[in-house]
């Protein structure tokens, strides 16, 4: 859906969320980069819509840590240290396993959610080498699970911290470019779904920490990798 379509269709949404939404789609899917700044005209102008409500979603995207606001300069998409990205991937482990044992209890809410066509789909784009759609589908599957626990308080911690590590992780997967390990995360994916399916929730956790770890350990090598970014 476009956006243009999007405001047509969610008049009870107000303006400033939808365009709040719009723009951190924009930052997790790399299409605002980290550094990059931010033209209230330009982006007023690409969204259709008044300067205000943009205004105001600059102010959100400080609060939830994803742009920058420099005085007499203007507003940036943030940039994170490796020492930053380190710290967020440490809580997000540990906000990972809180949702394993929560969903491992409520086996039939997994088994009855979209998971399994997710799943489906995500493999269809791995076989064809679809990165970016892979990527996509990886956050969405992390999220359902989060969301799928019922708790807004974990929800909205975990989009926070996921949102955060979006300004590199897509960069990361881009770097490495191997088919193979969109495979693998399908595969990952499948297995802890599979497990919590079952109420296995210590073999859907063997699953998923060592598949947050490599994922942590990516984005690590590259923020290494380019020093140059974190300027």
């Amino acid at each position: 859906m476009t956006f243009a379509a999007t405001l047509d269709l969610l008049k009870k949404q107000s303006l400033p969320t939808l365009v709040l939404e719009e723009l951190e789609l924009m930052i997790r899917d790399g299409r605002l980069k980290p550094g990059d700044p931010l033209r209230e005209t330009s982006l007023s102008s690409q969204l259709g819509v008044s300067r205000g409500p943009i205004r105001e979603a600059f102010r959100a995207l400080a609060e939830k840590g994803l742009v920058r606001v420099e005085k007499n300069r203007g507003v940036f998409v943030r940039a994170i240290t490796p020492h930053e990205a380190d710290a967020i991937y440490e809580v997000r482990l540990a906000l990972e396993q809180l949702i394993i044992m929560k969903l491992a209890q409520i086996p039939l809410r997994v088994s009855t959610s979209h998971l399994a066509t997710l799943l489906l789909d995500a493999q269809g784009r791995a076989l064809r080498s679809d990165y970016a759609g892979c990527h996509a589908l990886n956050l969405e599957f992390h999220e359902t699970l989060a969301r799928l626990t019922g708790n807004a308080a974990l929800l909205d911690t975990y989009q926070r911290l996921v949102s955060e590590l979006s300004l590199f992780r897509q960069q990361a997967h881009a770097s490495s470019r191997n088919a193979l390990s969109l495979q693998r995360s399908v595969a990952d994916h499948r297995a802890i779904y599979e497990a919590l399916v079952a109420g296995d929730g210590a073999l859907a956790w063997s699953v998923l920490q060592p598949h947050v770890e490599a994922s942590r350990q990516r984005l690590q090598s590259l923020l290494n990798d380019e020093p140059e970014r974190l300027t």
